[in-house]
């Protein structure tokens, strides 16, 4: 009559999630995009040691989408400067790794760019930290749109 008891689950999780993304600060949510995109990497590498092909194909594809759609589309390469297109060939480059990790079956290459976005991510959280929280109309490197 209702459902399956994980649909439910599934259901109430999607409803969390997108009240912290509507509640979240800009600089949150590039954040959330980091912490996305390291998930997935994580996920890849679960799958590709297991041999699950399909899952380590999705997995990929998710963080290629976050690290393409959401971070690199997130970029404002007018006001970041260099700082921003350092950052959009280093996004090119993670998610040009992340397929050749799926072509090859190389979990060496999937830590190579979970390690990057990791780094990315830590950085981005103390930029947040230094200045006081969400930092209002800017980042201080403003190499993302706020």
């Amino acid at each position: 009559m209702f459902g399956s008891p994980q649909r439910g689950v599934n259901a109430y999780a999607k409803v969390g999630l997108e009240t912290g993304v509507a509640a979240a600060s800009p600089h949150k949510l590039i954040t959330m995009l980091y912490d996305g995109a390291v998930l997935a990497v994580i996920n890849a590498t679960t799958h590709m040691k297991a041999g699950n092909i399909e899952a380590k194909g999705k997995a990929i594809s998710h963080a290629i989408q976050i690290i393409d759609n959401g971070l690199k589309a997130s970029l404002d390469k007018e006001v970041g400067g260099e700082i921003a297109r350092n950052l959009d060939a280093l996004y090119e480059y993670m998610s040009s790794r992340l397929l050749t990790a799926n072509l090859q079956n190389q979990v060496e290459i999937l830590d190579e760019v979970r390690g990057l976005l990791t780094d990315l991510r830590d950085t981005w959280k103390q930029i947040g930290e230094d200045a006081g929280g969400a930092p209002a109309g800017g980042t201080p490197v403003a190499n993302h749109r706020q």
